[in-house]
């Protein structure tokens, strides 16, 4: 048996969707699917843990938002990442996602908690497929979507990034 290595020269999004079981994902786009949940319940309900893939494509970017918790990326397959994030200060980065390290692109990445975040395709990137891991577990009391007016006045220096990574409408995907 052949062994064929993941790759936007070797599946398609489609196809990557199809094999992982993904679902448009709702308000912040791309694609995903809960692949895993910690066992261990901490005071309060939640679990420990929980984990997604994320499929990131042209018109599927991860709109910025923020989390209650820490939030674990971990790249796998595809074209690289640029992630965005925005500091309470004011201040913030851009952060590439992907496995060519002479580039300065990290496999892996840790997006504190409270951060504003979004990620899009580097500049003619077809897909990125990776894992995200947040702890305490995910539940969506712990999501606020960005608002782009706000996100201008308080972060006007990476006003082409918060335009880019945010849209008029939420997608509508599944819960």
């Amino acid at each position: 048996m052949k062994t064929v290595t993941l790759s936007p020269d070797t599946h398609t999004a489609g196809e990557v969707v199809r094999l992982l079981k993904l679902e448009p994902l709702d308000q912040e786009g791309g694609y995903f699917r809960r692949t895993g949940e910690s066992a261990t319940v901490l005071p309060g309900g939640k679990r420990a843990w929980s984990m997604i893939y994320s499929l990131i494509t042209p018109g599927g970017f991860s709109a910025l938002h923020r989390l209650a918790t820490d939030e674990v990326w971990c790249f796998h397959a595809g074209d690289p990442l640029e992630s965005l994030r925005l500091r309470p200060d004011g201040t913030g980065e851009w952060v590439k996602l992907g496995l060519h390290l002479a580039a300065g692109e990290r496999p892996q990445d840790v997006v504190p908690a409270q951060l504003w975040q979004g990620t899009r395709l580097a500049a003619g990137g077809r897909w990125a497929l990776v894992t995200c891991v947040v702890a305490p577990e995910f539940v969506w009391g712990d999501f606020e979507l960005g608002a782009r007016e706000a996100l201008l006045a308080s972060h006007p220096v990476f006003a082409e990034g918060i335009q880019a990574l945010t849209r008029a409408q939420p997608p509508k995907g599944l819960r």
